[in-house]
């Protein structure tokens, strides 16, 4: 995989590439909160007031008060029992399964889950099984294969970066012996779906006491690092054989002072998720008007993908014309060729949106939903 063009970041909405801006429908600042001022004010004053970095991992001299604070305050948002930060949102499925290996029989995976699942299910220390994307009675038939007393863990995306559809969680929840568990990677969902962003599982009305969620902070909260919400059982196994955790450095004080201002605003501020659902119904209704078959998924993402290049370059030529940058996306686990994926977020204005969906339309009859 190439380097790509680097992007700066202009504003919310658009980007320079080269010598010019352009109107951006990438990345996953889906309400706008890495500008949101409220959040900027924060990290400001923090770098002002305090010290950047701890310098210590938290189990050594680095567990400053503030962390705990936000833990807090992220465990009741959730409304789990307990909530502990990692460095990174990669980093939270990586720490899980250091803290649970051996406990489990298998580790259920879905074929298109992150890559940061497919890591953390090689260090559980038992076989990993594969199941078809989001297909419960393919999950149905590979829990089969694990037998009568399985101890499994499924693996799976909440919410899905590549086309925004939700995991059936309750389904694959509903199917689990006794001694199941569900991983939910919802650093896509977290934030976005549910009541005030709480994420998927919350929407999906599961029970918790055998669920673990992680989530990032570097997406929907416009901070960074990352969370495992779940039993306090599963905080204190990280806490005692995580190496991941125990030798590193966590996230600096200011970006947690951003995050504790984007939680309150996702507590506060009904209007952003109204904005972005808003945003996000109108390009699917604009662009199934156009002819366009899209999933009826939640997430505010569009993803097309075309089997032939040339039409992949032709809708990369008509975004550069009217000034949108081409959101082409390469990634581990993409199809050979990539696909276009457009994110929506709570600041796009419905013109910018109608752009779009203006440039998109003549490709309707020979795109494909990602």
């Amino acid at each position: 995989m190439s380097e790509p063009q680097p992007l700066q970041l202009v504003d919310r909405t658009h980007v320079r590439c080269g010598r010019r801006p352009w109107l951006f429908f990438g990345g996953c600042d889906y309400l706008g909160l890495a500008w949101h001022p409220v959040v900027r004010r924060a990290l400001s004053e923090g770098v002002q007031r305090g010290v950047l970095n701890v310098a210590a991992s938290r189990l050594t001299t680095g567990n400053d008060p503030l962390y705990g604070r936000l833990e807090c305050e992220l465990a009741a948002f959730f409304g789990v029992e307990s909530a502990l930060l990692v460095s990174t949102g990669y980093a939270t499925n990586l720490v899980v399964a250091q803290a649970l290996s051996g406990r489990f029989t298998h580790a259920l995976l879905d074929v298109r889950a992150h890559v940061s699942l497919a890591d953390a299910a090689l260090w559980l220390g038992c076989p990993v099984l594969k199941f078809r994307h989001r297909d419960v009675k393919d999950f149905e038939r590979v829990l089969r294969r694990c037998g009568r007393r399985a101890r499994p863990l499924v693996l799976t995306d909440g919410l899905f970066a590549h086309d925004g559809g939700v995991a059936p969680l309750r389904a694959y929840q509903e199917l689990l012996p006794p001694g199941g568990w569900l991983l939910v990677d919802d650093a896509h969902g977290a934030g976005v779906v549910g009541e005030r962003g709480r994420g998927t599982v919350a929407a999906s009305g599961i029970r918790r006491e055998h669920v673990i969620q992680c989530v990032t902070l570097s997406k929907a909260f416009g901070s960074f690092g990352g969370a495992v919400l779940g039993p306090a059982s599963v905080r204190r196994a990280i806490l005692e054989r995580s190496h991941m955790f125990a030798g590193s450095t966590p996230l600096p004080l200011p970006w947690v002072r951003a995050a504790l201002a984007a939680l309150n605003l996702l507590r506060n501020d009904a209007g952003l998720h109204r904005r972005l659902r808003s945003n996000a119904a109108w390009l699917k209704g604009a662009l199934r008007e156009s002819g366009f078959v899209l999933p009826d998924a939640p997430g505010p993402i569009v993803s097309l993908m075309f089997r032939d290049r040339r039409r992949t370059l032709a809708l990369e030529r008509a975004l550069m014309r009217n000034g949108i940058h081409p959101s082409l996306i390469r990634y581990p686990g993409a199809p050979a060729g990539g696909y276009f994926r457009f994110v929506v977020s709570s600041a796009h204005t419905r013109a910018q949106l109608q752009r779009l969906a203006r440039t998109l339309a003549p490709f309707a009859k020979c795109a494909r939903a990602g």
